[in-house]
């Protein structure tokens, strides 16, 4: 039986019972009974809703609310203060979530001694964790070489589970950051239910947000991820913080990226791009070039695709594979795009471009684990695509970038000066862009620019007509290189 202070609540109509059941008796949902404090507002004895001696709260008209502008507290990490708008806004929530062993503690270590140490102010920094001892905190701190400096004494480790004594030691200390790792182990003691229940993850983020809202500490928490991919617990876990940070890659590779998938205070377009090494997390001095995959010789079903993560320009390796399907329905399989934008390009390659691929599997992949969801690589895709299937790779030193559309027709996509751009400064002397509609033509110092209308007239530019010979496209392609 639950405890006093405690209730079973049904997520689907609010009914409360004292204890757990599978099936809500009041509207007969299943499993939507979740253990939640009971929260008791005082009230005055005359019944008016208002706690004794409280005065009535009247509304307050737009124009009259008092704006506070309080300074975003910089981490220094830049890629970290990138994705964040700027730093951290003091009395925040943000969430840093990721895969097991994808680097969120030793990233959230690296920022603690950052703000410990603080470019304009040292500051003093509470790092709770209910995952590891304070002796394995100090080793990792040992192998990112933070036991030396400010960070030393900046930082304070507090092995421990319950959010009330977090809270405690909170107040008590004064920090101007608190980092939980993880939120799915803290427990709260008024609940009976085990550390990552839905109640439990509930409650503590709940008084974590307090903590920060009440006396303007900002308040970092790991959350893991489940297998599917999603943030593991409630979903109104999501809702409660102020921003939700992804930090994401290949486990067998060294690049991270940390996108935001929520920021109430800045956007959620920016990426930082890290590099996991033996001394932690560093930034990527040029992320533009990170992405890129050096090949010996063209390869057929690679293309340099242009693309734009908030304002950071982008220029990304898209693969594809087309080989004949053995038995049975082809296969479809996409890694870090979207697969139904994949089969929706399939289908329009065979209407409007002649690229018959009905028979064909096909795989596509961004090389680096970026996962991309950009009208952009549409035309990266279906060139990359009709080159696997003929055998015949892209000239060297071309990049591609533009939406198809169902049609067969290209559009232009935003930011394609900028894109170019950095092209350019990258040493591409090729490029494949849909025809502007109005305006004036795009272009790059040093890059010839292939204004195309259509999917067929891209695909043409790239890789030549289906009567062509592959000599002749391997000739286009040596005399671009001996340009370049």
């Amino acid at each position: 039986m639950a405890r006093a202070a405690s209730r079973y609540v049904c997520q689907s109509c609010g009914e409360a019972f004292l204890r757990w059941e599978g099936q809500c008796r009041a509207c007969s949902a299943w499993n939507s009974l979740v253990e939640t404090v009971v929260r008791v507002p005082a009230r005055d004895t005359r019944g008016g809703g208002r706690s004794p001696g409280g005065e009535p709260v009247a509304p307050v008209a737009l124009g009259g609310v008092d704006v506070i502008d309080a300074p975003r507290m910089p981490i220094g990490i830049g890629e970290l203060d990138r994705v964040l708008g700027g730093g951290l806004v003091p009395g925040s929530v943000v969430l840093v979530a990721g895969e097991p062993g994808v680097g969120k503690s030793t990233l959230l270590l690296q920022a603690a001694a950052g703000v410990a140490v603080g470019a304009r102010q040292p500051r003093s920094v509470l790092y709770a964790t209910g995952e590891e001892s304070a002796a394995q905190v100090r080793m990792r701190a040992g192998r990112l070489g933070l036991l030396g400096g400010p960070a030393a004494d900046g930082v304070k480790i507090l092995a421990e589970r319950e959010v009330g004594r977090i809270v405690e030691a909170a107040r008590t200390t004064g920090p101007a950051l608190v980092i939980v790792d993880s939120v799915q182990t803290m427990t709260v003691d008024e609940l009976d239910g085990p550390a990552g229940s839905v109640g439990q993850v509930r409650e503590s983020a709940l008084r974590l947000m307090e903590l920060a809202k009440g006396d303007g500490i900002a308040v970092i928490l790991v959350g893991h991820v489940t297998k599917d991919g999603s943030i593991a617990g409630p979903k109104a876990l999501e809702h409660l913080v102020d921003a939700v940070l992804e930090l994401g890659g290949e486990r067998s590779g060294v690049l991270r990226v940390l996108r935001a998938s929520k920021n109430r205070f800045g956007s959620t377009e920016e990426i930082g791009v890290f590099e996991l090494g033996e001394h932690g997390l560093t930034e990527v001095p040029d992320p533009a070039r990170a992405f890129l995959v050096e090949h010996a010789e063209p390869a057929p079903g690679s293309v340099v695709a242009a693309t734009m993560e908030g304002t950071r320009p982008l220029l990304v390796e898209v693969q594809a594979l087309v080989a004949p399907a053995g038995y049975g329905t082809p296969a479809r399989r996409s890694s870090g795009l979207d697969g139904n934008r994949v089969a929706l390009l399939i289908a329009v390659l065979g209407r409007r471009a002649g690229i018959a691929l009905g028979t064909q599997d096909v795989y596509a992949n961004v090389a680096g684990g970026l996962e991309l969801a950009e009208p952009g690589l549409d035309l990266p895709l279906a060139i990359a695509l009709a080159s696997s299937l003929r055998d015949r790779p892209v000239a060297p030193g071309t990049v591609v970038v533009g939406e198809v559309g169902l049609l067969g027709e290209l559009r232009a996509v935003p930011g394609i000066e900028r894109r170019l751009r950095e092209a350019a400064r990258l040493g591409f002397v090729r490029a494949i862009v849909p025809k502007p509609s109005r305006g004036a033509p795009t272009g790059a110092p040093g890059l010839e620019v292939i204004e195309v209308e259509s999917l067929r007239d891209a695909i043409h530019a790239a890789i030549g007509t289906p009567e062509s010979a592959l000599g002749a496209g391997a000739r286009a392609g040596r005399s671009v290189a001996a340009g370049r």
